[in-house]
């Protein structure tokens, strides 16, 4: 004898003359009871519960969400499942994030030859109405401007940054006004070194990555993100909240060692996020363990082929139940 699933016990339960005692069993068997008792279903929370197996988008965000606040009020029946949640990361289309093929870019580079995202870098200040020097360090920001990105991290520590240290900072991206005000008036104020588009454009958004020296994410929280990992393989540093995803595909780099793809931050404050933009700055002006760091994030590899691989391993798992 197989074991008969939820799912196919579902199955003849409702092939079943329908009746008082048919929808009593059903209820009784998919939905949860004490809920049942105060006259309310939640859905997400019988998938959660009935589900063979629950998956999200990275292992550290599957921690999170059991953990606390992030649960967002599924936290406990998170946590009751005897199997856990299962975090796998996102993967990447390297058809169309890569720098040796990017169709959006004019000029192609790898990790052997640099001297294409030099041009690259030229094209995108460029294309802000910039003209600083390319031996100026370049951060880059593509994202929608909400709470979750942790925008608000930048209002005290970039307007001080930029008057201590000499980079610049591009940025696309829409959202709330009062992260556009923001911008704006940034813009504004360091007119040579501030770039800021709102909106959306897919070919930009290419061509920072590509241009760009770092890429910003100082996210409150990350259930995955894209955008560290198409920076990893433009050799555009990351540098992101020790946060879900960013967490899981970002390792901090040790100059000593020569370890590591980024820089990350630990913790959620205005402080916290400037000794990570001083950091990797100070990573820039030592030119050999620059090299090294870009060679590091450029070897990383985020492909679909790659992450496939663990959800096949998942559904061989729920197979061998049956």
């Amino acid at each position: 004898m197989h074991r008969l699933g939820r799912g196919a016990l579902a199955g003849r339960l409702l092939a079943a003359p329908i009746s008082g005692t048919t929808i009593d069993a059903i209820a009784e068997f998919l939905l949860d009871g004490a809920d049942l008792a105060k006259g309310v279903i939640n859905p997400l929370k019988n998938g959660i519960k009935f589900a063979d197996a629950v998956t999200t988008v990275s292992p550290t965000y599957a921690r999170e969400i059991c953990a606390g606040e992030l649960g967002m009020g599924m936290q406990e029946v998170l946590r009751e499942r005897s199997d856990g949640v299962t975090g796998i990361l996102n993967g990447v289309d390297y058809r169309e994030w890569d720098p040796r093929v990017d169709p959006y870019l004019s000029t192609h580079f790898d990790a052997e030859d640099l001297a294409g995202k030099r041009h690259n870098k030229r094209e995108v200040l460029e294309a802000h109405g910039l003209s600083l020097p390319l031996e100026v360090p370049i951060v880059s920001i593509v994202s929608r401007l909400t709470e979750q990105k942790g925008f608000d991290l930048l209002f005290d520590a970039l307007p001080q940054l930029l008057e201590e240290r000499a980079f610049g900072i591009l940025v696309l991206g829409s959202g709330e006004r009062r992260y556009v005000e923001f911008f704006e008036k940034l813009a504004r104020t360091f007119p040579t070194r501030v770039g800021f588009r709102s909106g959306y454009d897919e070919a930009l958004a290419h061509r920072m990555e590509a241009g760009a020296d770092m890429f910003l994410m100082p996210s409150r929280y990350e259930p995955c993100g894209l955008n560290q990992m198409y920076s990893l393989r433009y050799g555009t540093i990351p540098i992101v909240h020790k946060t879900g995803g960013l967490a899981d595909s970002v390792k901090h780099f040790d100059a000593a060692t020569g370890i590591g793809t980024g820089c990350v931050f630990n913790d959620f404050d205005a402080r916290a996020v400037s000794w990570a933009l001083n950091t990797a700055l100070d990573w820039f002006d030592d030119r050999p363990s620059w090299r090294k760091l870009v060679q590091n994030a450029m070897a990383q590899d985020y492909s679909w082929g790659r992450q496939i691989t663990q959800y096949e391993s998942l559904f061989r798992q729920l197979a061998a139940r049956i």
